[in-house]
This record gives C-alpha cells, sequence and structure tokens, in this order.
C-alpha cells in the first residue's frame, strides 16, 4: 500500500518548522538505531530525507517572497 505524499504547500511557516524538527528527529533515531542491527525498512531514510527537502524548499520560497 503506498503512502500518500503531504502537501507542504497548504501548510503554514510554523506548521513546516515543527513538522521539519520531527522529521529531522526521527531521521536522527532511524541512523543510530541502524548502527547496531539492520533496517527491515530500507527506503525509510530516504523517503524522509526527500521530505525534509521538501520542508526547507517551502520555507526558502516563503522566505523569499
Amino acid at each position: 500500500m503506498a503512502k500518500k505524499k503531504q502537501n507542504f504547500k497548504d501548510m503554514g511557516e510554523v506548521e513546516l518548522k515543527k513538522e521539519l524538527a520531527t522529521l529531522r528527529e526521527s531521521l536522527r533515531t532511524i541512523h543510530f538505531k541502524s548502527e547496531g542491527s539492520r533496517s527491515k525498512n530500507v527506503k525509510e531514510s530516504a523517503t524522509m530525507k526527500k521530505q525534509i527537502a521538501r520542508i526547507l524548499t517551502e520555507l526558502n520560497k516563503n522566505n523569499k517572497k
């Protein structure tokens, strides 16, 4: 079952920053968890990195306006 992408364009700046903080924290925990053992979901960290990049893109667009 495929997950639906979040629409970051509709979110406000405060919501984007909160989402960014939670994604960065979960990415950090995945990195440290995977040090000792193999991860079952290999693509999980890559998708989180892409979501972080999407959020940062939206924040930079809003700052330039």
